[in-house]
């Protein structure tokens, strides 16, 4: 069975050898970088499985890397983790709005560390099918990461994508707060429900010059559902 590859990129060349060694034991192929420009040439030749992307580099941030990978469609389904020593609120959620699928505050444990990556490239994997979703002319495609209304593309950004692929993936069936922060940010993500909301909003309006807002309902005293069918008694809060 052939490994999958993780690229570590950090300025710091004691972390990129601890976190290689403690991958290297945990069965993974590890590659390396010292900054942005090296990390995105070897994301363009290596295709590693997943990339651990330190916030602060020479150069380019971490931030603009991931945000550039995300934009690119060639690149965009390769699961990032945000590294970093920023642990409040606020640099999370600028962290996971520029695509980071994951975010993890220095110091950590390597099994932490470990546990995190296996569970996105699982969340990754479950994603990435290549079947194309269709929902009344709602259409998510996983191999070129576009969503199409009625035969026009939706802009979106990255968190927002990945929620419609759960929601369509997972059709009238109702999830907490807590279960979509499971499913689409992993458990060990810190994120507020009020946060969640937001994204679930700015989803909303997205679909809505199409009409397909609808579909992304409220179920009052539990969470929200993707849902072709009417319902009116559900709130698009």
């Amino acid at each position: 069975m052939k490994s999958e590859r993780i690229l570590i990129v950090d300025d710091e060349i004691a972390i990129r050898e601890m976190i290689s060694i403690a991958l290297d034991l945990a069965g993974f192929e590890t590659l390396e970088a010292e900054d942005a420009l090296q990390a995105h040439h070897k994301i363009v030749d290596e295709r590693p499985s997943l990339v651990l992307l330190d916030w602060m580099l020479p150069g380019m941030t971490g931030v603009e890397l991931c945000r550039r990978l995300k934009r690119d469609e060639t690149l965009n389904e390769i699961p990032v983790i945000m590294l970093t020593a920023r642990g409040d609120e606020d640099h999370k959620i600028q962290g996971l709005d520029s695509g980071a699928d994951d975010y993890i505050t220095k110091p950590f444990s390597t099994r932490e560390l470990v546990s995190r990556i296996k569970a996105v490239l699982r969340r990754s994997s479950a994603l990435s099918a290549e079947k194309v979703i269709e929902a009344e002319g709602l259409q998510l495609d996983p191999v070129s990461h576009r969503v199409t209304a009625d035969g026009h593309v939706i802009d979106m950004g990255p968190t927002e994508y990945r929620l419609l692929a759960f929601f369509m993936s997972h059709q009238e069936r109702a999830y907490s707060r807590t279960q979509m922060l499971d499913q689409v940010w992993g458990g060990n993500v810190y994120v507020e429900d009020r946060t969640i909301d937001v994204h679930i909003r700015r989803l909303r309006k997205a679909l809505e010059p199409y009409g397909y807002e609808r579909f992304i309902q409220t179920v009052r005293g539990t969470g929200y559902r993707f849902s072709t069918k009417a319902d009116s008694k559900q709130d698009n809060v």
